[in-house]
């Protein structure tokens, strides 16, 4: 059977039946690469819905934008679909000059409508990640004024906001700027849905991969872009296919059937690095975990007591969580401005001191407490949770665990259900408004962490908003080491640890590269020996 019939195998199988792993080879195929990991969390595939760590880690495959952080430093823009820019701070504009052969996959050219459609889309459909341009005052009721076209290769760009044109850049290196391809987007939109029901399972974009099929719960499937682009892959195909057990995703890498596993336990992966069955890459990561408790929950006053929150900082078993449970995948970590971000805050106060977290309960008269606490059912938060439990339990604290799905997860806290939960969060786009905007900013009505858990705080979110307007960089700093230690010492939120990106990889794959944004994660330089 040559390589192309195996291919056509697999794609048959997996497009047609669901696709199993019960291969006749025990190698896949070399211009294929065959990733397994859990996709039950991902709730749309449209660039203005996206806000799922799975989702969201597919689109750099599929779209472009108009500047990107770069893979090597995030913290400095590449051009994408722009060729150049120019700012005037004065009047709150951006012009792009877009690349003059740049199309979509459809072949359609990239022009300025499509930059306005895009961004206009997103913000009207008002989806979860909407918020993220939200950042430049931009509303449903607003948007239609917010840009000139200039041409068809031109575009200017305008902000409401009070922020500088660096944050402004920054946004629109999140999922949600992509660009889609407003012809094809316009035909398959019913109703004034902006194509969103059609792009939940298909694409329109530019980017290095179209998409072949999707099938949620069950697999994404990319396929070489027809485009001759600067990204050009030197893969055909791309398989994510959603294996939702941990031990059957190490046993199809082992057996050579998948070449890339992610999502496994930690003693999975020393084993791994033990027997030396795969290869393990580790990438610094900026997603941070902390529990949440909703101080907004009336049926559990307990919640709003910043005591609780004072005594759980103690009840954190940060040491045994890092070295031991997590065997060097995560790190302690205690602000929400992770590390490699500008500004963080790297101070670790607070350390597991059970009898300290009672005096605290006890002075402010709270015993019999019982709490809740929601995480997702896969590893290793469900492990991490188990641990907190009985840190927690030593404190004189009763949590009572509810493994879920993540997407049922996602939909319980959107909803405000939950007491407490365990959750982990991944900046949108690299400044530090990203994290600042989401714990410590409260505004009725914009979307954010804090609002989501009911913490009221008006002249933090004041300090917030004046953090993203000075364009001060000694200034911010000042405020943003400020904000950080209110959240961290003051908050109903718990930062505890900071994760290293970890996956297995077969030796046969080359050139497989994840950055430190969830966003990150690119498969057009990869080689396959």
């Amino acid at each position: 059977m040559t390589t192309k019939h195996f291919r056509n195998l697999i794609l048959s199988s997996l497009i047609i039946s669901g696709f199993t792993f019960n291969f006749a080879y025990a190698n896949t195929p070399k211009d294929t690469l065959i990733i397994v990991q859990p996709l039950d969390d991902i709730i749309s595939i449209d660039p203005a819905q996206s806000f799922e760590l799975s989702s969201i880690q597919t689109l750099p495959s599929l779209y472009q934008k108009l500047v990107n952080a770069s893979r090597e430093n995030p913290n400095e823009l590449e051009l994408d679909l722009a060729k150049k820019y120019d700012v005037d701070p004065q009047n709150k504009t951006i012009t792009f000059y877009l690349d003059e052969n740049a199309n979509f996959a459809s072949n359609n050219p990239i022009t300025a409508d499509d930059v306005i459609y895009s961004l206009t889309r997103a913000v009207k459909l008002n989806k979860a990640p909407a918020f993220i341009l939200g950042v430049l005052g931009y509303t449903p009721d607003n948007i239609d004024r917010q840009f000139t076209k200039i041409d068809d290769k031109t575009v200017k760009l305008h902000w409401e906001s009070d922020i500088g044109a660096p944050v402004v850049l920054s946004v629109l290196t999140s999922p949600i700027a992509s660009i889609v391809d407003s012809k094809i987007v316009s035909q398959n939109a019913k109703g004034n849905d902006y194509g969103n029901e059609w792009l939940n399972a298909n694409a329109a974009g530019s980017g290095p991969f179209i998409l072949k099929s999707y099938n949620p719960q069950s697999a994404i499937v990319f396929e070489n872009s027809p485009l001759i682009s600067k990204n050009e892959p030197t893969l055909k195909t791309i398989i994510i296919k959603n294996v939702p057990d941990a031990t059957a995703r190490k046993l199809l890498l082992e057996k050579k059937d998948a070449d890339i596993a992610r999502n496994l336990s930690t003693d999975q992966y020393a084993e791994i690095e033990r027997t030396k069955s795969a290869t393990i890459l580790q990438f610094p990561s900026a997603e941070l975990n902390y529990i949440a408790f909703n101080a907004g929950n009336s049926q559990n006053p307990v919640l709003n007591d910043p005591a609780l929150w004072e005594a759980s900082r103690y009840l954190i078993d940060y040491e045994g969580l890092t070295k031991t449970l997590l065997n060097g995948q995560y790190e302690a970590h205690q602000s929400f401005l992770p590390n490699g971000f500008p500004f963080a805050s790297n101070e670790l106060p607070f350390k597991f001191d059970p009898e300290k977290a009672k005096e605290i309960l006890k002075a402010a008269n709270l015993e019999n407490i019982r709490i809740k606490l929601d995480v997702e059912n896969r590893p290793p938060f469900l492990q991490i949770g188990q641990a907190l439990q009985a840190s927690f339990k030593e404190g004189g604290i009763d949590l009572e665990l509810l493994p879920a799905a993540t997407n049922q997860l996602y939909a319980k806290i959107r909803n405000k259900e939950h007491e407490a939960a365990i959750r982990f969060w991944i900046p949108d786009y690299f400044d530090a408004h990203s994290n600042a905007s989401t714990f410590a900013y409260y505004d009725e009505n914009v979307s954010s962490t804090a609002k989501t858990n009911g913490w009221i705080i008006p002249e933090l979110s004041k300090k917030t908003a004046q953090a993203v307007q000075t364009s001060d960089n000694s200034l911010r700093n000042n405020l943003y080491r400020e904000i950080q230690n209110e959240v961290r010492n003051n908050s109903p939120f718990l930062f505890f640890i900071q994760a290293n990106n970890s996956v297995a990889i077969n030796p046969s794959v080359k050139g497989y590269y994840q950055g430190l944004n969830a966003d990150m994660v690119y498969y057009d330089k990869i080689l396959k020996e």
